[in-house]
Parts: C-alpha cells; structure tokens; sequence
C-alpha cells in the first residue's frame, strides 16, 4: 500500500485516469452545518463571536452560502444589523437577490437552524471540510505532477513541494491558537524568571557556553532567530560551532544532572552549506585538541599531538551534534530533516551556515533575490516557532563594509537587510580588527625617512599587540534585551573563540 492508497476510502473503487477516482466522488462538504450556521447568525449576530477568528467565505462549499456569510461578516463587523431584512435590501440594492436564492431562501435559514449555542461546533464543522476539499485539490496537484505535469520538477523536488504545500496548509489553515490568558502568560514569564534565578549566571535560555554571551543575551530563547553576520575570514563559522558545541554540552549538563543515567535528548543540527561535515569536524576537533587543524590536513603533527588528537575525539563522539552538509538546501527539506529529528532524537537547536547559500521551497519562483531571501528568513522564523527552538543563520555583508574607515558592521550592511533584519530577533556581527590591521602594515618605501617610518611601526606594532586575540561581537538587534559590544577571545590558529578575562593568562581563557 503506498501513501496514496491511503486517500482511497474502503470500498471505492479507483478510476482509470490516474487521479485515484477523485473525479468520481463529490468533495467534502456538509450543506447542512452551513445552513446552520448562516442560520444561527441571521437570528442571533453574537453567534459570530464564536467563529469570527478562524471562519471566512472560501471556507463554504456552496458559494452561496460562502456569499451570504461574507454579506453578514461585513456589516456585523461595521457595527450594523445582519438579519434577513437587512440582508434581503443589501442584496436587492447589488442587485444580487436572486442569486442568493431570493427572499425566500434567506427566511428558509432561519427555519434550518438548531441552536445559536452551537454556531461554534457549526463553524469548526465546516472549516474541517475546507481543509479535507484543500488536501483533495493537493492530491491532485501532487500526482498530476509525478504524470509529469511540470517536467521541470524531479521526484526530489516533487517531494519538497509537496511539504512544503502540506505545511503551509497546517500552519494557514490552522483554527487553533487565537487568545492566551493572562494568568496562563503570567505563569510563562515567572517559570522563565525561576529557570534565571536558579541558573548560575541568570541564564534562562539555552546556554551558548560563552559566559559574556549568555549574560548579554540570556541564553538562547525558544522561538527565536539569530542572525549571526561578519565579512570573510571574520570566524563566523567558527565562533557558530563553538556556541552549538557549548549548547550541546549545556543539554548533556541539564540531562545529567536531573538523572546520571539519563538518555541525552535535545541536540544541535548543523546545517554546513559551505564546508563538508569532515571538515566540520576537524574543526571542532582542532579547536578541542588545541592542534593546529591546517597542520592535521597536512599530516604535519608528531606523535603525542596525534594521540591526543584521537583520544579528544572518543570524548566528543557521546556529543549530540548533527551535521548536514547538503549543498543548496531547501527551507522545505531542512524542515522536513528538523521534524525528523525533533521526533527521533530531540532538538534544541539549529544552526544555518550560511542563509544566503540556501534555496527557497521547491515550486516556488521568487520573483528577485531580495523576495527569496525573505522567503528563506520567513521559513527559518516558522521553523523556530514550530520547533520551538532557536535557530542560528549565518549570513554574508555587502563589501561596502570595506570602503569604510571604521569596518565595524552595521544593519544597513546585511545583504538584502530589509527581510534579514525584520525578521530576525537578534542580529549579531562578528568582527576582528586584527585581521584589517594586519593589512595596513607600514612599509618603509611609503615614508620619506627612517624616523617616520619607525615611528609608524611601533604605532602599529602597538596596535596589534592591542588587537591580538580578541574579537568583538557586536548585537545591534535584540528583541528581549539590550544590544551592544562583547569582547571575546579568539586563537587564529585553532579558529577557537572564548570567553575574554582580560585578567587572566591565555590558558585561562575557556
């Protein structure tokens, strides 16, 4: 039996045209429930209190019906009078009467309806069979496209869209959600006010293993998404893998601590859209081990570094880290790989490495790149509402960074910043002026004598003996929180970041 055996109900026989007698059966529908509820309305305009937040008129099978209820919808919400006088002179005036069945139609509703108590179950009854009429017309869309309707589209693809299709139906055509008490808010924010208090360092979120950054940001909030920005070379990626591999670690704390025994649910998704997963690993591996990871690719370590290279690596393989390096990516399969995991292991947090190398839903066609970016950022802040995790995206800055004295980032520095910057509840920006000093060495052929020249040097040498190992991440954009500067350490040459004791010897800085 395959996926679509299951939309054939017993006994129905499927037709020869591909289409699983689809076309051989009426679409849901329940005409009754609808004359009830126009019904319950047209005596009692209170009754749409009950169905006013998740009922419209394409919800009603019989357009009719779909009209009458918008007629009424309409003026109910203009503070008028919807009955069947009011109704009959609205359309004898539009000149629409006898297409809503005349007057006699309209007082035959009155007779249809059972009780105005029930309008809400009427509404929820008639909302459910949109739903099932828009997974029939889905259906269809889904194995015309696998006759090959749309060429274009793989199986691969195929399967993409149509998640992506489903998802937008759960999450558009949801009649949940709506009003949360107060008391039941209030419970929330003094749940999440304990969970600070009794966390050393007053972090409420999930911990990013970087002490000045779990004290600026509280941690890593569910729901939220990061926005993690820096030009090349600045340590995105690996200031990233450091906040996961911290976070990971956090999850292993939490668990173990409860129970020592305890099964580890809730780990880190990595989705490295720019290095492959080896790669990844070499670097959380050098970071870890403290050995160089250039010279690991080149083989050029002795022995003792090699052993310890291995043993570190059997104390991080108990890690629950996830890496996906799937090129190009889809926001619908990284979804879709997200579920999945939140289902077979836990989730507690997804980093994106980097958006701007992901690829909207399949079946989509943005109409510019600005519009697909917005797609991908929308899809990352559903998933992070869905999951209820944070998620981490990394993304590139416009080179008008460069042609600035100071190269500090700014907001108007995210490329397509208008959608990233919207969407995001915290935008951050890693940036190391040590990396632009480097390059401003003085060179003594730019001086017209040696004095000048030895003065620029020491200057410079001055600079950078300032600027050595140390990085700034700079929060320009937090919803929950104030923005501003943190200063962290940074080793090049195990691209390893941490937290900055400015009182303390470089072996302390953890």
């Amino acid at each position: 039996m395959n996926a679509f055996d299951s939309l054939v109900q017993p006994g129905a026989e499927p037709s020869g045209n591909g289409l699983l007698g689809l076309s051989q059966r009426l679409p849901p529908s329940n005409i009754e429930a609808e004359q009830a509820l126009l019904g319950a309305l047209l005596a009692n305009n209170k009754a749409y209190e009950r169905v006013s937040e998740f009922l419209a008129a394409e919800h009603f099978a019989d357009p009719i019906h779909g009209r009458i209820f918008h007629a009424v919808q309409r003026r109910i919400e203009a503070g008028q009078l919807a009955d069947v006088v009011t109704l009959r002179a609205e359309f004898e005036h539009s000149g629409l009467l006898d297409e809503v069945g005349g007057p006699a139609y309209l007082t035959q509703l009155l007779t249809a309806m059972v009780g105005i108590i029930n309008a809400g179950e009427y509404g929820r009854v008639i909302f459910d069979c949109f739903l099932r009429r828009q997974l029939v017309d889905l259906g269809e869309v889904v194995v015309n496209r696998a006759f090959g309707a749309e060429p274009e589209l793989d199986g691969k693809a195929q399967l993409e869209a149509a998640e992506q299709a489903l998802f937008n139906l759960a999450t558009d055509g949801s009649s949940d959600g709506g009003m949360v008490t107060f008391e039941k808010a209030l419970a929330e924010a003094v749940n999440l006010a304990e969970r600070a208090f009794s966390t050393p360092g007053g972090v409420s979120g999930l911990s990013t293993g970087l002490r000045d950054v779990d004290s600026k940001l509280g941690g890593l909030h569910p729901s939220d998404l990061l926005i993690l920005a820096g030009r090349p070379a600045m340590g995105k990626t690996a200031l990233a893998v450091k906040i996961g591999f911290g976070a990971a670690q956090a999850v292993i704390r939490e668990a173990r601590d409860k129970d020592p025994n305890a099964v580890v649910r809730g780990g880190v998704a990595i989705f490295s859209l720019e290095m492959s997963a080896d790669q990844l690993a070499t670097r959380i591996l050098s970071e870890q081990s403290r050995v160089s990871g250039d010279r690991i690719r080149r083989g050029d370590i002795a022995q003792r570094d090699f052993d310890k290279f291995v043993e570190v690596s059997r104390e991080l393989s108990s890690i629950p880290l996830f890496i996906d390096d799937t090129p190009a990516i889809t926001i619908s399969a990284l979804r879709t790989r997200c579920r999945r995991l939140m289902r077979t292991k836990g989730l507690s947090l997804i980093i994106v490495d980097y958006l701007q190398l992901m690829r909207p839903a399949a079946g989509t066609r943005p109409e510019n790149r600005v519009q697909e970016i917005s797609q991908i950022t929308q899809g990352l802040k559903a998933i992070a509402k869905e999951l209820s995790v944070p998620v981490i995206a990394l993304s590139q800055l416009s080179r008008q960074v460069e042609s600035r004295e100071d190269k500090r980032p700014q907001l108007a520095d995210l490329r397509e910043s208008g959608s990233i910057e919207q969407d995001a509840d915290v935008v951050m920006f890693v940036y190391r002026d040590e990396y632009y000093l480097a390059q401003k060495m003085p060179k003594e052929l730019n001086f017209d004598n040696g004095e000048k020249y030895t003065e620029a040097l020491d200057k410079w040498q001055k600079d950078m003996e300032m600027a050595h190992n140390k990085a700034e991440l700079i929060v320009s954009k937090q919803r929950h929180g104030p923005t501003g500067t943190i200063r962290l350490f940074f080793e090049g040459e195990f691209t390893r970041f941490g937290d900055l004791d400015q009182t303390h010897d470089q072996d302390n800085y953890e």
